[in-house]
C-alpha cells in the first residue's frame, strides 16, 4: 500500500510518524503541508472517507488555533465552514495526515497506525 503522507517537516510528531513508516517499509508520497496545503475538496473527501469527527482534522494545539480563538468559534461552524477554514492555512490542519485507499489517519498514534497500515 502506498499512502499520501502530509506533514510539517519541523514537527516532531511528523518526524516520528515518518520514521515509523520507514521502519515498517510502507511506501509513501511526502507532501509539505505549508507549501501545498490541502484544499477544501481534498479535506472533504478525506473527512468522509475517515468516518472521524471533523474536530480530528483541526490542529487544536497550534498557535493559529489559539490566535483565531477557534475553541469558541468551531462549535457554531458547519462542517463545510470548518473545511473551508482549514484549507486557508496548513497550520490549522492536524498533522501528520496519512491517506491510503481505504484509510485516513490524523495525528500519530503508533497503535492506531500499526492496526490500520500494517496489513
Amino acid at each position: 500500500m502506498s499512502i499520501l503522507f502530509i506533514e510539517y517537516p519541523k514537527c516532531t510528531t511528523c518526524k516520528k510518524a515518518k520514521k515509523w513508516l520507514d521502519d515498517h517499509g510502507i511506501a509513501y508520497e511526502d507532501r509539505h503541508i505549508k507549501e501545498q496545503n490541502p484544499t477544501a475538496e481534498e479535506l472533504a473527501v478525506w473527512y468522509q472517507k475517515s468516518g472521524l469527527p471533523i474536530k480530528r482534522f483541526v490542529n487544536t494545539s497550534g498557535m493559529l488555533y489559539r490566535e483565531m480563538n477557534l475553541k469558541d468559534k468551531l462549535p457554531t461552524m458547519t462542517d463545510e465552514e470548518i473545511l473551508e477554514l482549514l484549507a486557508t492555512d496548513g497550520m490549522l490542519v492536524k498533522r501528520p495526515l496519512a491517506i491510503g485507499d481505504d484509510v485516513v489517519l490524523t495525528g500519530f498514534k503508533e497503535a492506531e497506525w500499526t492496526e490500520k497500515l500494517e496489513k
